[in-house]
């Protein structure tokens, strides 16, 4: 606009101009994003999953996705090479050439060998595993610069946790049989069914919890016949369990003398308490334990991230149980990974559709600016520790996600 013209506009005019909002250009959707996945052999005695199955990987290449495995990746979770790579996946002989991917794809956390494999910059999706988190652990990944995903912390768009409910799910389902398995004279237990059968009283099941976990144990404990009680200070969720279950089902807040009376009846504790923050917290004291009957069964399920029962100790596949006060203790990690082909399928069902979403936004990165239910399991960002929580347990320096993704920006 020329200077006369500029001039004979009016003052009120003018200042309008001056102060009415000029439109922006909308932020450009970047195109879609070829992904490089490496899924390298889970070194774990006792970790038996696979993140993706054939059928997955399948589909990851229909969309143009690079995946590479380790020869026999899958082989504990009975899906083999040829499987995989009649899919589409290439077949790597060394796990050198897996973490030369741009995204590291594994159910346990890496190991520190593992972490030096990886190049710089790379992205890291797996377990946490909080009770046996490391400062050295979280040191590698930041010297690394690497951007670190745990996916017990991913939520959906409602803000549940699909991957540890999953989880949760199977163990649940699983926790009873195991508890049956040590209360069996062949197991050197009480030599008691779990459940019931006419004229001999049912088998007395406490679970510490009234989550998932909690849900899907008192499911199978009450189908088989046995008399349950379920404890949790949370009231909503012991409705909400009552509700989901669809049973009538004994129910109390975390009260010392109820409790105390409850596990010292029980022929079963379990305990499925989930941490909050960091570390499951104790429930269960070692005087209570104490007076649990001999030969008693406790599973843990909460040793992953610490234990709920003060007397747990974690315990391996190879010796899975340990006695105290004569009660027996199971207390060995990722009870999912008992039934490591259903739980693979669980959790590949999962990772496939979030890799179609990563692949659409334009990268990782992209996928975490614009979704900030996935941004919630990041817990360490190209050189910087975004997890305040895990920051504060380990007295190491924090910055907050959202703003270095604004920053970016």
């Amino acid at each position: 606009m020329s200077k006369e013209k500029t001039a004979s506009i009016d003052p009120a005019t003018k200042e309008q101009l001056l102060v009415y909002p000029v439109e922006q250009m909308a932020p450009v959707k970047k195109s879609e994003q070829i992904l490089a996945i490496g899924i390298p052999k889970e070194n774990s005695v006792y970790e038996k999953r696979v993140p993706l199955k054939p059928e997955s990987v399948a589909v990851l290449a229909r969309n143009g996705h690079q995946i590479v495995v380790e020869s026999n990746a899958g082989k504990a979770s009975q899906f083999d090479d040829k499987e995989y790579s009649d899919a589409g996946a290439k077949i790597a002989y060394s796990s050198e050439e897996v973490y030369e991917s741009e995204i590291i794809l594994k159910v346990e956390p890496p190991t520190l060998e593992e972490i030096e494999k990886v190049k710089p910059g790379r992205t890291l999706i797996s377990a946490i595993k909080l009770a046996t988190l490391s400062p050295e652990y979280l040191k590698a990944l930041m010297k690394k610069k690497i951007t670190a995903v745990g996916y017990e912390f991913i939520e959906d768009k409602i803000g549940s946790i699909p991957i540890m409910r999953a989880m949760s799910e199977i163990a649940g389902s699983t926790v009873m049989l195991i508890a049956a398995e040590y209360l069996s004279s062949y197991a050197n237990g009480k030599g008691i069914i779990l459940g019931g059968v006419t004229g001999v009283p049912p088998t007395k099941v406490v679970i510490i919890g009234a989550g998932t976990v909690a849900e899907y144990a008192a499911r199978t404990a009450i189908g088989l016949g046995a008399e349950v009680k379920i404890f949790d200070n949370h009231v909503y969720k012991l409705r909400r369990l009552k509700y989901a279950i669809g049973h009538e089902v004994y129910t109390s807040t975390l009260d010392e003398w109820i409790l105390t009376e409850a596990i010292a009846r029980a022929d079963v504790v379990i305990g499925a308490v989930r941490a909050e923050r960091t570390r499951a917290p104790v429930i269960v004291t070692e005087a209570m334990v104490a007076q649990m009957r001999p030969n008693s069964v406790i599973v843990d399920v909460s040793i992953d991230q610490g234990g709920c029962i003060e007397t747990s100790e974690m315990t391996t596949i190879q010796n899975p149980t340990f006695k105290k006060y004569d009660v027996i203790h199971y207390c060995v990690p990722n009870i999912a990974s008992r039934v490591a082909r259903t739980s693979s399928t669980a959790l590949s069902n999962i990772f496939t559709p979030y890799f179609i979403e990563i692949g659409e936004c334009g990268g990782i990165d992209d996928m975490i600016f614009h979704n900030k239910w996935f941004m919630k399991g990041v817990y360490a960002y190209k050189g910087s520790l975004t997890n305040l929580d895990i920051a504060r347990r380990y007295n190491l320096a924090f910055k907050d996600l959202s703003l270095l993704m604004a920053a970016r920006w």
